[in-house]
Parts: C-alpha cells; structure tokens; sequence
C-alpha cells in the first residue's frame, strides 16, 4: 500500500467513525467536566439541608399547580427527610389544606441555592411506584417569572416560562413504569406539544439506582441514564427562542400527581443517592 493510500485509506475510516459517533450520539470531543462544583451526599438524618435547597410551596394563581396536577408542595419533614445517606421526596395520600386550598395529596418541590453554566449534573436515583406519580429531576433559568420560586425572591425572576427555558434531565410517568425520558422547553418547543425530547426504557427504575446524567456545553445538551445516550439537543440555529441556556439555570426535585392516580395509592418516594455537579 503506498503512503497517498494509506492517507486515503486514514480518512475514510475517520469520516466512518465520526459518522458513526454522531449517529449514536456521543461525541468524539466530550468535555472534561472533572472539577466538582457542587454537591449533596444527603449524609444527615432528619430534615434537608436548607443552605443547599428551597422548599417551593406557593400555590400559582388559580390554586393549583400547572398541568392539572392535583397535590400540595409542603415544607414537613413528612414529605421530605434525610434517612441512612438517602434524601427522601415522599409523594402521600392525604388531606391537606394550605393556602385556602383542600387537596387529597402531598409532596414536595425542592429548588437547589446554586445555580450556574455550563456543566455535567449526576443524579443517582429511583423513582415513586404508582400509576398517576410524576416525579422528576431537572432544571429552570433562575431568571424564571414564578412567584414562590427560591430565585424569584431573591429579585431574578424577569421572564415568563417557557421563554425563560426548562431543562428536563428526568420524567417518570407511573403509567408507562421503567420508560424515563428527558425534553427541553423553549420559546421554540414547549409543554404538551414539546418536539425536543427522548428517552429510553430501563430496568426496575423503582427498585433499583440508576444514575442519571446531563452534560451541558454552549453547543449542546446530552442526556443518558447510566452511560447510555437516549437524547441530544444541539438546534442548528441558537437564538432567544432555541438556545436560552446561555445563562445560570438550578436543580428541581418534585414528584407531581396526576388526577388519573391509582386510587389505592397511598405513598411512595423517589429517593436519590447523591447529585453531584461538575464543571
């Protein structure tokens, strides 16, 4: 073989595989997020850490939560505690009345005191049993326009969902158990009719940790649960209305429920290891 078809020979193969790289979604430049910027362990005993996150409780107007979901976020120990290294989200059926509002169930939101750009966020998880349970990890811009929301208090909030961007890094819906998906809202692509999402099935995703995992450049957004790919979000135009992830963006933990629960369930939680961030 001479050296002219060696070269040749080189680059075919290297145009093969970059192909094959970016049909499978990995990329063959990953970045190196090696530095841990922050992190929960959830190594206490007894209520959450409240330097590290915000229990977000405040009815929306109307009295209840978007999306027809139908319980009340508390701050009670009950609905979130710390337990042999694990943080507890404990979805209840209950009744319970705040706000001038009775509603048959309990739960919990949580917003991180952190936020930032740019990074690998690690979440070790399970997740709620029980058709109607919608637990979830992801993410808002802290510039978000909601009233109650831990950043909005602190004078951030300007612009209305979902111009603001939503990063989902997890959903589980309790009526299509094991399948869990990650979406990315913007002015471009939003709530029910939202075209950019993805997700895979997994085993036992309520008995056993899986390790969630989003990796986040000023290129693109890459979700997997325990090393596999399942979505890649790299728009080919990046404006207001594609690419609002420029900009600082925190870490929510919940569990809604839906109006179609189980009516034998009574409770159930989503349970997480750690959350680590690195940049």
């Amino acid at each position: 073989m001479t050296s002219q078809t060696k070269v040749i020979a080189i680059s075919i193969s290297s145009i093969l595989l970059l192909s094959y790289l970016i049909w499978t979604g990995l990329s063959p430049k990953s970045p190196e997020f090696d530095t841990l910027v922050w992190s929960d362990e959830f190594e206490g005993e007894g209520p959450i850490d409240t330097d590290k996150w915000f229990h977000q409780t405040q009815l929306p107007p109307g009295g209840s939560w978007w999306g027809g979901i139908i319980q009340h976020y508390t701050d009670r120990e009950a609905n979130t505690y710390q337990k042999d290294g694990h943080l507890y989200l404990m979805a209840k059926k209950e009744t319970f009345e705040d706000q001038g509002e009775t509603k048959e169930y309990t739960s919990a939101r949580l917003n991180s005191k952190f936020a930032f750009t740019y990074g690998k966020v690690e979440v070790r998880a399970k997740v709620p049993k029980g058709v109607g349970t919608w637990p979830a990890i992801w993410m808002l811009n802290k510039n978000i326009n909601e009233a109650g929301a831990y950043w909005e208090k602190q004078g951030f909030g300007t612009t209305n969902w979902p111009h603001c961007g939503e990063i989902d890094i997890m959903e589980h819906w309790g009526k299509n158990q094991d399948f869990v998906q990650s979406a990315v809202h913007n002015g471009s692509s939003f709530g029910h009719t939202v075209e950019n999402l993805g997700g895979q099935h997994i085993a036992s995703a309520s008995d056993q940790f899986h390790v969630y995992v989003l990796e986040w450049t000023d290129e693109k957004m890459t979700f997997s649960v325990d090393g596999k790919v399942h979505y890649t979000y790299n728009p080919a135009v990046k404006n207001g209305d594609t690419w609002p992830y420029d900009m600082d963006y925190y870490i929510l933990f919940n569990i809604a429920i839906e109006p179609d629960i189980d009516p034998n369930f009574t409770e159930s939680p989503m349970v997480v290891d750690y959350i680590r961030i690195y940049q």
